[in-house]
């Protein structure tokens, strides 16, 4: 029974004290068996054709300086939080990414092992973006305390930006469902039309969010070479 409108978002179901809600984070894992015992289908190709657009934009992000296979990261954080976002959208699967203790942990280290390798290999030119070209003199204190406090909190933006848009989507969706029982007869094909076209968005949503976080973090990367 819901207690209170956020507890769609309480990863509270419990089996032997085990929070099995948790374990809707590798529900993508199901989709694997389609590359390794199935012939080719258009799921596969269509899978496929998306991975290799995504490497080559990432690639040409990165730039020439960039270790290969780096962008094999930034694939993988795109499967996985695409796969987290989408399923979520289906009833009684709980969705992980709303959770920040799910996104920090993504981001933080990321953004953690970026500085690290940032500071201690290319020190100069990380010193360098703390003032952007063209800055008067009086005005380069402020600029690189500005451009340090931005730099700090990129892994919080990037994972309540992904939090914030999973919750408000869930949030409305949740909202309208719950007024349905208070319509009258005539309005409700109305509401079941509004509700397919959030679904709809939501979809739309869960592909963008994933594909932001994803090119973001391939930026933050490519500032260190």
């Amino acid at each position: 029974m819901m207690t209170n409108l956020f507890s769609i978002f309480d990863p509270s179901t419990k089996l032997f004290f085990l929070p099995l809600n948790w374990l809707s984070t590798i529900l993508g894992l199901l989709f694997l068996p389609y590359y390794f015992w199935l012939i080719p289908n258009r799921h596969m190709i269509f899978w496929n054709f998306l991975m290799n657009k995504l490497h080559e934009e990432f690639k040409n992000l990165l730039g020439p300086k960039s270790f290969k296979g780096s962008t094999f990261i930034f694939i993988s954080l795109f499967s996985f939080i695409f796969f987290n976002n989408f399923l979520g959208i289906f009833p009684y699967i709980f969705t992980s990414t709303s959770h920040l203790t799910l996104t920090l942990s993504i981001t933080l280290p990321l953004w953690l092992s970026f500085m690290l390798f940032g500071w201690i290999m290319n020190s100069q030119h990380m010193f360098s973006h703390l003032i952007p070209q063209g800055t008067p003199w009086i005005l380069m204190p402020f600029m690189v305390m500005i451009e340090t406090i931005s730099n700090i909190i990129r892994p919080g933006t990037l994972a309540v930006r992904l939090t914030a848009n999973m919750i408000a989507g869930h949030l409305l969706m949740t909202l309208l469902g719950n007024t349905g029982p208070n319509f009258p007869t005539i309005f409700i094909f109305i509401l079941i039309f509004i509700q397919i076209l959030l679904l709809i968005l939501e979809s739309a949503v869960a592909i963008i969010q994933s594909y932001v976080i994803a090119i973001l973090s391939t930026l933050y990367s490519s500032e260190t070479n």
